[in-house]
C-alpha cells in the first residue's frame, strides 16, 4: 500500500507560477511511475503528465507541454510538478498517483487502472 499526499495548490493570476509536490510514504522504497492528473468542475479527470521510476522518462498532455514540468526526487519520496504561464483552463483539482515501475508513462496516461491515488489539491487560476 502506498499513500500520497499532495501539496502546493492555491489561487494564482493567469500567467503565473505553482509548484505541486506529492510525498509517497508506505510502501514507497521501490519507486514507482509516478503522474499527475487533474479534475476541472462538471469534466472528468485527465492526465497532464507522468515520468518514469527513474525520471529519465516524461510524458505530457500536449495541453500543458512547454509550460509544465514533471520531476522527482527519489532520497525524498518526492515528485514535483512546476507550472509556469498557468491558464484558466489549468484550473481543477490536481491528483498524484502511482503505479508500478513498469509503467510507462505513456501508458500511465491512458490507463490508470490500478493505481494510487492522492486526494488532490486545487488549483485555481483567475483571468
Amino acid at each position: 500500500q502506498v499513500q500520497l499526499v499532495e501539496s502546493g495548490g492555491g489561487l494564482v493570476q493567469a500567467g503565473g507560477s505553482l509548484r505541486l509536490s506529492c510525498i509517497a510514504s508506505g510502501r514507497a522504497d521501490s519507486p514507482y511511475t509516478m503522474g499527475w492528473f487533474r479534475q476541472a468542475s462538471g469534466k472528468e479527470r485527465e492526465f497532464v503528465a507522468a515520468i518514469n521510476w527513474n525520471g529519465g522518462s516524461t510524458y505530457y498532455a500536449d495541453s500543458v507541454k512547454g509550460r509544465f514540468t514533471i520531476s522527482r526526487d527519489n532520497a525524498k519520496n518526492t515528485v514535483y510538478l512546476q507550472m509556469n504561464s498557468l491558464k484558466p483552463e489549468d484550473t481543477g483539482v490536481y491528483y498524484c498517483a502511482a503505479k508500478s515501475r513498469f509503467t510507462t508513462p505513456q501508458a500511465m496516461a491512458i490507463q490508470t487502472l490500478g493505481a494510487y491515488w492522492g486526494q488532490g489539491t486545487q488549483v485555481t487560476v483567475s483571468s
